[in-house]
């Protein structure tokens, strides 16, 4: 499976936090694909357009060219979005608020797509804590996201990272299922082989830029399923086929998130 984003799974199990998830994994080569994300930050934000292609082809996904592409909320808020090149359309007095619901509107190629999200209340990322542990004389390192989880039940969060200046993005989703309202106990776990170049592996100095997203129940599921799939479940189209929030059999997702990020540099472990 090509995959828009390369995943490192956390040491908790996915299945602990979330039913089991069915998996469209049929060849959907030429579907419209559509990643939108709306957040807490000042935009503009992106809603980018494109085609699916088979696993056979070359990652060089069709670019989708004079949709209408609108985003309302439920205050009153719409605005019809401008096309800037390569598949995105870009708002330019959109804002995005805690708390409120997004309707996108795609009109493409003669079909309608529909989706909403409700963006969550926001969780302060308070900073990370780094940690370490070994395997006979490789030595791993995790960071763990300081932040409390709200005492409602069904928070959800994405945290994205990269390291240094590379442009590969590490992934992974956390519940609330098992720590609800309580201070965050569950750490990033960050590469520790450079499989053969596919990978770096997180050395001393190392920069880790983390970003920590409060998403809805849907979005969650989406990528939930993303995982199990980069998790050798297998597929035949890139991007990735996990259920949808987009109607009319569109692939993607749509997202209004909020959105706050941390840096860490790893430190030399010293042992007592």
């Amino acid at each position: 499976m090509k995959n828009t984003f390369f995943i490192i799974l956390s040491l908790f199990a996915l299945t602990s936090c979330e039913k089991e998830i069915n998996l469209d994994l049929a060849d959907q080569s030429g579907n419209i694909v559509i990643e939108g994300n709306v957040t807490d930050q000042a935009g503009p934000y992106i809603v980018k357009i494109t085609k699916s292609v088979g696993v056979s082809q070359p990652n060089q996904y069709p670019a989708v060219t004079g949709a209408q592409v609108t985003l309302t909320d439920n205050a009153g808020q719409t605005e019809v979005l401008q096309y800037i090149g390569q598949g995105k359309y870009q708002t330019t007095n959109f804002v995005g608020v805690s708390g409120r619901t997004y309707t996108l509107n795609v009109q493409a190629e003669g079909k309608q797509y529909t989706a909403q999200s409700t963006m969550p209340e926001a969780v302060d990322f308070e900073g990370l804590s780094q940690d370490s542990f070994s395997f006979g004389d490789e030595k791993s390192y995790t960071l763990l996201p300081i932040f409390t989880d709200p005492i409602a039940l069904g928070n959800r969060y994405l945290f994205s990272f990269t390291i240094n200046n590379l442009t590969k993005k590490y992934m992974d989703v956390f519940s609330d299922n098992v720590n609800n309202g309580l201070a965050n106990q569950r750490p990033i776990i960050l590469p520790n082989d450079d499989n053969d170049g596919r990978d770096h592996k997180v050395v001393v100095g190392d920069t880790i830029h983390v970003e920590m997203q409060s998403i809805d129940t849907n979005v969650f599921t989406y990528y939930s399923a993303l995982l199990q799939i980069s998790n050798g479940n297998g597929g035949s189209v890139t991007p990735a086929n996990p259920p949808s929030n987009i109607s009319n059999g569109a692939l993607g997702y749509f997202s209004a998130h909020t959105q706050s990020e941390q840096n860490f540099v790893i430190q030399e472990v010293t042992t007592p």
